[in-house]
């Protein structure tokens, strides 16, 4: 028995109510409808339809088993789609939303490589660092970096973002260098209020979760203005390690609280639900993955 031929037929004479209109619409004969529906009940050892001369409509056991077919062939679908889009090249219209310094500092230079690879795709990137809405903003992939709220959206997590505080030897020299959370509380902090967070600072190591909300003298959606700040000695900055490394290695930041962590953030894509995902968004997380996560896996390991 063809298993997959005769959940069509099951499904399409249980959509029709009709064995006639159901081989019509699979341009098969009436007889080989019924042929398929009756090996099928000759297998599962249960009645599926209620057979009238005019009608055919699903028994108990013929619902439950029409709901999970639906499902099971949809399912069939969706993977010959995959393939048959895996053997094109993708084309069109690719529009991408990302955070401003993570698209100039790490996205840019990769995306000549990925324009390289499909040289048929059109990609739009907007650089914001506002919340634009991806659905309404007509995106196909936003990237965040964050701690995302839950969403209708689909997320898929591309790697993981560390945080430390850093301050200029300058600010250090002049003001101290803290050894504890608590001591956060006599320095100034510049910050970046628009993490689910707001101001506060978590941080976690000896004596467990220390959340701290510290005075601070600059609020700002951009990490690259607070490492900016930070640097020229108005206060300690909470910034992530792509932000900070290159101030890091120049000795214009240092970082505090070593044996303390910050949670870290996470770089998404982030697209809205679809039952069959686009070859050209699928192709372009893949990249980003591809990339990214090969540089976090080299990050774990020299740590």
């Amino acid at each position: 028995m063809d298993k997959v031929a005769s959940l069509r037929a099951f499904v399409k004479v249980v959509e029709s109510g009709s064995f006639a209109e159901a081989g019509r619409q699979l341009r098969l004969s009436r007889s080989a409808i019924s042929k398929y529906i009756a090996d099928l009940e000759e297998s599962l050892g249960v009645q599926l339809l209620n057979r009238t001369t005019r009608h055919a409509s699903p028994t108990e056991n013929g619902q439950r088993y029409f709901e999970r077919a639906v499902v099971i062939l949809s399912e069939i679908e969706a993977a010959d789609q995959v393939v048959a889009q895996a053997q094109s090249a993708p084309r069109g219209l690719l529009r991408v939303n990302a955070p401003m310094s993570f698209g100039t500092l790490r996205l840019g230079p990769v995306l000549a490589d990925f324009m390289a690879r499909y040289p048929e795709l059109q990609l739009q990137l907007v650089l914001s660092d506002d919340l634009l809405d991806p659905v309404q903003d007509g995106f196909d992939v936003t990237l965040r970096i964050a701690e995302l709220e839950s969403s209708s959206l689909i997320a898929r997590k591309i790697i993981p973002v560390a945080r430390m505080i850093c301050a200029s030897p300058d600010y250090l020299a002049r003001h101290g260098t803290p050894k504890h959370p608590q001591d956060l509380r006599e320095h100034v902090s510049l910050t970046y209020g628009f993490l689910l967070t707001g101001n506060q600072w978590k941080l976690t190591g000896a004596g467990g979760d220390h959340w701290i909300q510290p005075a601070w003298s600059l609020c700002v959606n951009n990490a690259e203005v607070l490492r900016d700040v930070a640097i020229k000695g108005r206060g300690l900055a909470l910034l992530p390690e792509f932000i900070a490394a290159d101030a890091l290695r120049a000795g214009e930041l240092r970082t505090v609280l070593d044996k303390y962590s910050a949670p870290p953030l996470a770089l998404y894509a982030v697209y809205p639900p679809t039952r069959h995902l686009s070859v050209k968004v699928r192709l372009f997380i893949d990249f980003l993955v591809e990339r990214f996560g090969r540089e976090g896996e080299a990050s774990t390991r020299s740590k």
